[in-house]
């Protein structure tokens, strides 16, 4: 290890360049994985939040929630067999405010259950970000496809769909809202397997998400953006180190011919690799931390611990696979005929 920690003493600039670019590589990429996280929970929190278990909508809606219709009976059925299931409906909307202002809104009915608000007729429970909006609990909403009108009963935290925030409303007032007597989706929590009824297709809670469009379409181009930098820096680890083996080819072929064993050699470069990284990566999660502090409220940007240990795991991952690969060459080194190229 002590002349690993001398050569990189003696090369700070080659080791800091690299340094700087896996700091800005992994900079990068734990902002885009929080913009990934954020929008994720800005798409989708409602049903993020729920616990595991099974969607069934209709098989013939081409699994998609919104042309979804549960026949009646067979949810009254279902309902009577599992006591937790719960039925419910979803539809993009907006109501007006007392100002007259338009607000998109994602309307959600429930029969009753825990796991959603229970919102009387005429009542409406609305997500806090409509509170930072003005509106304020007493207020009075329209909508044009509503008769009545709906009083704001309270808010709620962390419930979106669609990258809009959640209306919960009474099932009766939602069915003369749409002009349905049916509605889209059976929850069933739990993890246990309901038996598949034929008229209806399940659908695990992640596995729903993905039948969202935005929700899918976003999270598949964040996430290969994601991999990509990742790829890149052990693609950076395994050019840097193998241009460096190249140069020190004479040095370890004196080393070999002293008697230092390949295995050494390997640990040499891999200690080298695991001080830059965890100085690189160090440097990148606290600026992503202030990053966080400092984000505008409007931006959906969410960097957990969780993830954050997750992508330092792999970057570390990525870095040895890459040294490794770039060092295959070590072993191939003969001393006599690395001598004979010259000392460096």
């Amino acid at each position: 290890m002590n002349i690993a920690w001398k050569e990189m003493k003696k090369n700070k600039g080659k080791f800091m360049i690299l340094g700087s670019i896996i700091f800005l590589v992994s900079f990068l990429t734990f902002i885009i994985s929080g913009l990934s996280n954020g929008l994720s929970q800005d798409n989708a929190a409602l049903i993020k939040n729920l616990p595991d278990g099974q969607f069934f909508m209709n098989a013939n809606a081409n699994e998609t929630y919104n042309l979804s219709r549960v026949d009646e009976d067979l949810q009254a059925n279902l309902l009577t067999e599992q006591k937790d299931a719960v039925a419910l409906s979803i539809q993009m909307g907006f109501v007006n405010d007392t100002d007259d202002k338009q607000h998109s809104v994602s309307f959600v009915a429930s029969t009753d259950s825990e796991l959603f608000e229970s919102v009387g007729r005429g009542e409406i429970i609305l997500d806090r970000s409509l509170e930072d909006a003005g509106i304020k609990v007493g207020d009075i909403l329209t909508n044009n496809q509503f008769s009545g009108e709906f009083i704001v009963k309270g808010f709620v935290d962390q419930q979106k769909f669609s990258h809009a925030p959640v209306a919960f409303i009474n099932m009766d007032n939602y069915k003369e809202m749409y002009r349905v007597h049916e509605m889209q989706l059976i929850f069933i929590p739990g993890d246990d397997k309901v038996e598949v009824i034929s008229s209806l297709q399940a659908f695990s809670n992640k596995e729903f998400l993905n039948t969202i469009p935005s929700y899918n379409a976003e999270q598949m181009s964040l996430n290969m953006i994601i991999w990509f930098l990742v790829v890149i820096s052990g693609m950076l680890f395994a050019i840097f180190f193998y241009m460096m083996n190249v140069q020190k080819i004479g040095l370890y072929g004196i080393l070999k011919a002293i008697g230092v064993k390949t295995n050494k050699l390997f640990n040499m470069m891999w200690y080298q690799m695991i001080v830059i990284t965890c100085i690189a990566l160090a440097f990148s999660i606290a600026l992503s931390q202030v990053f966080t502090m400092i984000a505008p409220e409007s931006m959906p940007f969410s960097l957990t611990v969780k993830t954050t240990i997750q992508l330092s795991i792999l970057f570390m991952i990525i870095g040895f696979i890459g040294a490794t690969l770039s060092g295959l060459q070590i072993k191939k080194v003969e001393p006599l005929q690395a001598i004979q190229q010259g000392e460096v």
